[in-house]
């Protein structure tokens, strides 16, 4: 039975990790694109 509970909060644990890893790429993706906007602004003044 304990073991049971373990395995099941391993693999809670482990889906939460991957959505907050990927929602973490998402918002250094558009950090990235907006720096890279404000570049080429600069670059074109």
């Amino acid at each position: 039975m304990f073991l049971r509970a373990l395995l099941v909060t391993i693999s809670i644990l482990g889906l939460s990790a991957c959505e907050t890893m990927e929602g973490a790429g998402q918002d250094i993706e558009n950090a990235g694109e907006e720096i890279e906007e404000e570049a080429e602004e600069a670059e074109n003044e």
